[in-house]
């Protein structure tokens, strides 16, 4: 294949199957499906693929991952280049508004997950195209994974095999895969070397006390009261535990105690999230939340449970591969349109579990429409992903694919 001529026609493909993906992703927008349940979502995925003569694998990562993958050149790369979407929604109620918004109460893409399955379809489709005109001088895998959203459906599609050439074609050189960004205008991407987002562990706490009458607080030992001063103590490891130079975050979440107003309980429930960027920040943040809510929980007459449960690991770019990303980006979109991520992200993502097991580059797209400075935010209930960002995400992936 010509490379020259491929990257030339690879826009216009995409404006002949725009106007199908944009239902294809309202359509989704309209179904969405949680963790590992994703199964509309993955026989979409899977009559799409289908339906452009692209050999795939279903039923992979407890039943709805899809791997999918088209051939390159015979004297070609024999690695190939991998491409990654993410399948699941959120158990969030959508106040949208759309006339393709949400079917199914308490549940929505909050997070564009619709946006990036479309994006990577669409990919399919137009490298499926050229590949019939000649053959892409590299293998190109897809990788439609469930459960980004705490179930870790990245790392099962890893230990599975999906890159190790086990399930479906070569083994995977490089990894590259996108998320809306709700911060960056339209047309813009950014990414960076290095530390990416952060490592997303959770932390569940239980106070138990004595309980009494609330009238008689004197014979109890108040798990509230403990719990209350664990919750603000905690807080200070960042402030007081952690270099100022240093990354992290402590966010208590959840507090429940008690039944009704006139009784103190026995118990109290606390959990939340610790964020980091460094395993040696990790590790400190992981004794100082033990340290803390056990003596202050015992200096309250009580006792503390801490159960620390680690979380996806920091997602950390491989230069090479980010060079790889900024060079193909510049010349399909302009140097002015991508820009570096000079900080760091504290949310989690399990692209991570690739970026472990090969090269891999994970970066943001652009999503503020033109003529906004702002939208709302990833898991807010009123996000809607920019269906005009479908086309530079879907030629960014197609250019990884098929670059010299």
């Amino acid at each position: 294949m010509s490379t020259t001529a491929s990257r030339t026609n690879v826009r216009d493909i995409i404006q002949q199957h725009l106007p199908e993906l944009i239902a294809i992703r309202h359509d989704l927008h309209a179904h969405p499906e949680l963790m590992y349940e994703e199964h509309r979502t993955s026989e979409v995925v899977q009559r799409e693929l289908k339906n452009a003569g692209i050999e795939f694998r279903a039923g992979l990562a407890g039943g709805t991952g899809v791997l999918a993958h088209i051939p390159g050149e015979a004297n070609g790369k024999q690695k190939a280049v991998g491409l990654r979407a993410d399948m699941d929604a959120l158990p969030i109620e959508e106040e949208t508004g759309a006339v393709y918004a949400s079917t199914t109460p308490g549940t929505m893409h909050a997070c564009g997950h619709d946006g990036h399955t479309t994006m990577l379809i669409g990919a399919a489709r137009v490298l499926a195209q050229l590949a019939k005109e000649s053959a892409l001088p590299r293998p190109v895998t897809f990788v439609f994974q469930p459960a980004e959203e705490g179930g870790a459906g990245g790392e099962k599609m890893v230990q599975e095999g999906c890159l190790s050439g086990s399930v479906l074609g070569p083994p995977v050189e490089n990894m590259f895969g996108l998320h809306g960004w709700p911060q960056i205008p339209l047309g813009i991407v950014a990414t960076r070397p290095g530390p990416m987002l952060a490592a997303a562990d959770k932390f569940e706490i239980t106070v138990r006390g004595v309980g009494s009458h609330a009238a008689y607080p004197q014979i109890s030992a108040d798990p509230i009261l403990a719990g209350s001063a664990i919750v603000q103590s905690v807080q200070q490891i960042a402030s007081r535990n952690v270099g100022p130079l240093d990354s992290i975050v402590v966010s208590v979440t959840q507090f429940h105690a008690g039944t009704t107003h006139n009784i103190i309980p026995g118990t109290a429930f606390i959990a939340g999230t610790v964020r980091t960027l460094h395993a040696e920040t990790k590790e400190l943040a992981k004794t100082r939340l033990h340290d803390i809510a056990t003596n202050i929980a015992q200096a309250h007459g009580c006792d503390a449970d801490v159960q620390y449960s680690d979380g996806y690991p920091v997602t950390r770019n491989d230069p090479e591969a980010v060079e790889i990303f900024n060079t193909v980006a510049r010349e399909g979109l302009g140097a002015d349109q991508v820009q570096p991520m000079e900080q760091p992200v504290m949310g989690g993502e399990d692209f991570s579990y690739y970026c472990q097991a090969v090269p891999s580059c994970f970066f943001a797209l652009g999503l503020i429409p033109t003529g906004q400075t702002t939208m709302p935010s990833l898991h807010q209930p009123n996000f809607d992903f920019n269906d005009d960002a479908l086309p530079i995400g879907i030629e960014l992936f197609c250019r990884l694919a098929i670059r010299g």
